[in-house]
């Protein structure tokens, strides 16, 4: 009885009260807990390291909590190691979970990856931890099970073994510091990455500058899918997809929209830079605080739904 009592209260502090909310809504349901609602437990302690140490997902209904660098995930799904058109690298992470509709979309992004001459499908690198959260090492983001890292490297084969996965590496697509591609990037990884921006769930697709640059020039038809590819620095040797917060997910905090336009000159500024760097600025007086590094992060500074997260079996 008193294990229904808990689980029935778990899900009542995952579900936060009223009915479903629109989008701009979405912020307003998450809040953070109170310093006494938090286990002794868990208080002070790096919430990278619980978060870190869980090796299963919660039973609790799929739901990301939070944002993107500062939330987890309440039933996550894990993409299977390896499907017809896709295979999860560095299965020692444990970090091949997500939303279903993370998983359904690497699925099918695999699938038209497969139709593209010399792919076999995608190797899949990062989604999140089995309860998302801040990871132990590595990403600041890929906390609500809405972001994956596709790998750069075109898969030849998809039976690779476990031991493969871990020892074989992607490749790098950038020259000159990523003002440029290399002669890795083909045209295949345009119309991968084209195809990832074209799907209505995408949010952002981040890479390396001169990527976006040689996909603006080289882009024939209508460029307005390139809005959502952001140039990001050290994003060669694979590209980050975020998804948006799905229909009906009031505890997700969306992110801000990409500016209008396709960003093609916005990109041109960032390898403008690369190639010139500008003279070092001043620092800005009226500059918001840096905002705490993942590894500082507690379960204070987390949804309290992430409490519940942690809790549930």
């Amino acid at each position: 009885m008193m294990r229904k009592v808990k689980c029935f209260a778990l899900m009542l502090v995952l579900a936060g009260c009223g009915g479903a909310s629109p989008v701009a809504d979405r912020q307003n349901v998450v809040s953070t807990p109170s310093p006494e609602s938090i286990p002794v437990s868990m208080r002070g302690v790096a919430a990278r390291q619980l978060f870190g140490a869980q090796s299963t997902t919660s039973s609790l209904p799929h739901a990301p909590l939070g944002n993107y660098s500062k939330g987890c995930m309440a039933g996550g799904v894990q993409l299977a190691e390896t499907g017809p058109t896709w295979q999860a690298m560095r299965l020692s992470r444990n970090r091949n979970w997500g939303h279903p509709e993370l998983i359904d979309y690497i699925q099918k992004l695999s699938a038209f990856a497969a139709t593209q001459p010399g792919w076999a499908g995608l190797y899949v690198g990062d989604l999140s931890q089995p309860r998302g959260g801040p990871m132990r090492t590595g990403h600041v983001s890929h906390q609500v099970g809405l972001d994956v890292d596709v790998w750069a490297l075109p898969p030849t084969r998809l039976n690779l073994t476990r031991a493969e996965r871990e020892s074989l590496s992607s490749i790098s697509l950038r020259r000159q510091g990523g003002a440029f591609t290399n002669e890795n990037f083909t045209r295949g990884h345009h119309e991968v990455i084209k195809a990832a921006a074209q799907d209505p769930r995408t949010a952002r697709i981040f890479i390396f500058p001169g990527a976006k640059v040689r996909m603006c020039k080289e882009e024939t038809g209508d460029k307005s899918w390139l809005r959502k590819v952001r140039p990001l620095h050290g994003h060669h040797y694979h590209f980050h997809i975020r998804l948006k917060c799905p229909d009906g997910e009031r505890n997700c905090v969306a992110q801000e929209p990409p500016p209008p336009g396709d960003g093609c000159d916005e990109a041109q500024v960032w390898v403008n830079n690369i190639l010139n760097p500008p003279p070092p600025q001043p620092p800005d007086p009226n500059a918001p605080p840096p905002k705490k590094p993942v590894s500082q992060l507690t379960m204070a500074d987390l949804p309290e739904q992430c409490i519940a997260v942690l809790q549930s079996p």
